[in-house]
């Protein structure tokens, strides 16, 4: 028992960010950590960096002084010189190295993934244990998507449980039913994502159909599992009436979900979109506005969806 439990928390897997004092991914107050990698690339994504599986560099152009200290340190040339002496940074010949970042001195160059044991993340999520005792939270594992390490997922997941912490899992269902079924008793709840109710539109904005996934979320439900559907809903690109009538009636088909959130739009992955180099999938669509919000949220009440509410 303890070779396993030893093996098991020496795990490395790549994260890129930690959130502590998280109140959106789970009851309470919760510590959420995101792993990178996603099988899908939703237009709206809003952690564009959380798709690739390598780590990435980040580059933020108005925070760059020109001090060029990146290029002497950069060996394959993606940190260049302008001829009048301004910094310029070619995205395709980066190798995300992180030599650039260890000299810059404003922090306009981030490395985005770090690799991390089960260990090292376990220290991190400890460290709040009151705060989860005294609100009900604990821990959530988010991405990117937490399935595609799901050796490390499982690690995480079971060194929690066996530290007493709550634990939460934030996928997009398109994982093969047997790694969920493997993590069954070790999840607490689930938060499904339900993002389009028709599959053809969901390939269209994801890249992937969703017969798996509802196939995953039935399942899950059949087994007893706490389950918060988290419906994104993005203006004009899936919040027209027949995928609301469709988050209506995935919540008439399983009543005794935990809850029904819908996530509003927001654009903050345009400017990551940029500072990966990247072009950003929805240029110009600002966030969801207040009124659009109270809408969809009158609409799917009135369609007898009666626990949607904004998340």
């Amino acid at each position: 028992m303890v070779c396993v439990k030893l093996m098991s928390t020496s795990l490395t897997g790549l994260v890129f960010d930690i959130q502590r004092c998280s109140l959106h991914d789970g009851p309470g107050i919760r510590t959420t950590v995101f792993l990178k990698g996603c099988q899908l690339n939703c237009q709206w994504c809003h952690n564009p960096e959380s798709i690739a599986f390598g780590p990435e560099l980040f580059y933020t152009a108005e925070d760059c002084i020109d001090c060029l200290a990146c290029v002497a340190a950069c060996q394959f040339g993606a940190q260049q010189a302008g001829a009048n002496g301004t910094h310029g940074f070619d995205h395709a010949r980066c190798t995300a190295c992180g030599a650039c970042v260890a000299v810059c001195p404003v922090n306009a160059l981030k490395l985005v993934g770090t690799p991390m044991t089960v260990e090292a993340v376990m220290a991190q999520v400890e460290r709040d244990r009151d705060f989860y005792r005294r609100s009900g939270g604990g821990g959530t594992l988010s991405g990117g998507e937490p399935m595609m390490q799901f050796a490390f997922t499982r690690a995480l997941l079971s060194a929690a449980k066996e530290a007493g912490i709550h634990t939460a899992l934030e996928t997009n269902g398109a994982a093969p039913w047997e790694h969920y079924a493997e993590l069954l008793p070790l999840v607490d709840l689930v938060l499904f994502d339900f993002k389009a109710t028709d599959s053809a539109i969901h390939r269209q904005l994801t890249g992937m159909g969703n017969e798996r996934i509802l196939e995953n979320l039935e399942r899950l439900y059949r087994a007893g599992k706490p389950i918060v559907l988290r419906c994104p809903l993005v203006p004009g690109i899936n919040d027209d009436a027949g995928h609301l009538r469709g988050i209506a009636a995935v919540s008439q088909r399983y009543p005794q979900l935990s809850g029904i959130e819908v996530m509003a739009y927001h654009n903050l992955g345009t400017a990551k979109s940029v500072r990966l180099g990247a072009t950003a999938p929805l240029p110009g669509l600002p966030s969801a506005t207040p009124d659009q919000r109270s809408r969809w949220i009158e609409t799917l009440h009135a369609l007898g969806c009666a626990k949607a509410q904004l998340s």
